[in-house]
């Protein structure tokens, strides 16, 4: 289950949220310095948003990786969706040439159709 936490784009993922999250208390950190040594109200507003930046965006990589360990992995496979589909209506009215090739395009539907549930059926 933790195994998909573990692959290389988490990993780098993980890594990223960490030096980020100590970044925050850094960049808070200097502007806090910044604000005793007479700043103004932006740099104490600054101190205080900083790290609040930093448990936001952990929050949101918490929730991240709580959707992640809780997601079905077969849900990216491809076959697995539900396709709702409509057999296109062949205009035979009007311009011959459009109604021939409708009629082309209509059988070449019906081939890749067979095709894929050929192979759904392996």
């Amino acid at each position: 289950m933790f195994s998909r936490l573990l692959t290389p784009k988490w990993v780098l993922l993980h890594l990223l949220v960490a030096a980020l999250f100590v970044a925050t208390f850094f960049l808070g950190y200097w502007q806090l310095s910044k604000a005793e040594a007479g700043g103004g109200a932006v740099n104490w507003s600054y101190a205080m948003q900083w790290p609040l930046y930093g448990f936001m965006g952990l929050w949101f990589y918490v929730r991240m990786v709580r959707l992640e360990l809780h997601r079905d992995p077969d849900e990216e496979q491809p076959g697995n969706a539900v396709v709702l589909y409509q057999r296109p209506r062949i205009d035979t009215t009007g311009d011959p040439e459009l109604a021939a090739y409708n009629a082309y395009l209509a059988e070449l539907n019906e081939r890749a159709l067979g095709q894929r549930s050929s192979s759904n059926g392996r």
